[in-house]
């Protein structure tokens, strides 16, 4: 009888013991916002394998840029992977619509998308939610504080047409209006548009000191070659949506002289010695670049980098509470996750809270201006 039970109880253990973190993924590594998910999934690869001795497993699915597909791919890793995490998505439309599905499978999710409204304002199915890119609030703040300082007293924007470029009006017209920048015009454009003559020209009618381009990934590149051919001379900026390598290529030379903010992954090799966030950044360029070349590294995969930060740091802490692979697990990595305090990552430095589930300050943002093809610092 005590054999028995002893030959139970270890089994138990044994089983207990080879227990994985499993870790669901959905990115958009095809479509339109490719650009930015592909270098996410690339640093998926380099996240973590192994984390407090328990292996770590990474299950990566494309939802092709659509938000239909997120939605799936997020019920599929929650209902048929049992995953104890999801990362993603690429975009504000699919993240948005994954925050029911993370909050029915009472499932963290870290987004990899930029919009205030994945995480706020702060409910019973947000709080299973996190996210690693910087809000468009934070971001806006920037730019019309760069705007101010360059004397533009009016201003156009020209977005998405969807989550995206909306948040980004919402808070950049805002805080416009209290710089006293004026609002001249405001047009939208799909992300697989061809064409955005019509728009465009409208905006040029307005005769603005400056165009913000509320977009993300190659498609931003659109308005901003448009711009260019019909003459346009005022500065031009982007969101931090643009900042990938891919952006630069398909703009080339239109491209020159755009500013933008961004998180300091981006120059990294430009930050100061005394940067907190300057070591970090600076490993996860280092890593990404040895395995797909020199100048590869863009914010994007950051994102996806400093997912695993926060995996890496808030696992131990769930794995002294229950196994993975549990409800009781995945909520204590929700709390774990909010738990997280001065954590440093490739975008900045993090403190979450029970109604802050971003936790970046303004060491997560630099502003950048596009010079020979090349991103440089500005100052």
């Amino acid at each position: 009888m005590k054999k028995t039970m002893l030959a139970a109880l270890l089994g138990a253990l044994a089983t207990t013991a080879l227990a994985d973190i499993n870790v669901g993924v959905t990115l958009s590594a095809t479509g339109p916002a490719a650009s930015l998910g592909i270098p996410e999934k690339n640093t998926i690869d380099l996240l973590p394998k192994s984390i407090a001795g328990q292996k770590v497993n990474y299950i990566v699915l494309d939802d092709a840029s659509d938000t239909t597909t997120a939605v799936k791919n997020a019920r599929k890793l929650i209902s048929e992977s049992n995953v104890d995490l999801i990362i993603g998505s690429t975009t504000t439309p699919n993240s948005l619509a994954m925050v029911d599905v993370a909050a029915e499978g009472e499932t963290p999710m870290i987004a990899l998308a930029a919009s205030a409204r994945i995480v706020e304002p702060m409910d019973a199915k947000r709080k299973w939610v996190f996210k690693t890119p910087q809000n468009d609030a934070q971001m806006s703040t920037a730019i019309v504080g760069h705007m101010t300082n360059n004397a533009v007293k009016t201003v156009a924007y020209i977005g998405f047409s969807d989550a995206y470029g909306e948040g980004w009006w919402n808070e950049f017209s805002r805080l416009a209006e209290v710089r006293k920048i004026k609002v001249v015009a405001n047009e939208r454009f799909n992300r697989t548009d061809t064409s955005v003559t019509g728009q465009v020209l409208k905006v040029l009618a307005a005769r603005p000191d400056a165009i913000l381009i509320g977009g993300a990934g190659t498609p931003a590149a659109l308005p901003q070659k448009s711009l260019k051919e019909k003459g346009y001379k005022g500065l031009i900026y982007q969101t931090h949506g643009v900042a990938n390598n891919d952006f630069l290529r398909v703009c080339g030379r239109d491209c020159e002289d755009t500013v933008l903010p961004t998180g300091p992954v981006l120059v990294a090799a430009q930050l100061p010695a005394d940067n907190p966030v300057k070591k970090t950044a600076t490993e996860y360029v280092g890593r990404y670049e040895a395995v797909h070349g020199k100048g590869s590294v863009n914010a994007f995969g950051g994102y996806a980098w400093d997912a695993g930060i926060l995996l890496a740091n808030a696992a131990p802490v769930a794995l002294k509470k229950a196994q993975p692979g549990s409800r009781e697990f995945r909520a204590a990595l929700r709390d774990a996750l909010e738990a997280t305090r001065n954590v440093a990552g490739a975008h900045g430095v993090y403190n979450l809270s029970a109604n802050d589930h971003l936790g970046l300050d303004q060491r997560a943002r630099v502003m950048v201006v596009i010079k020979d093809g090349a991103w440089k610092l500005a100052k």
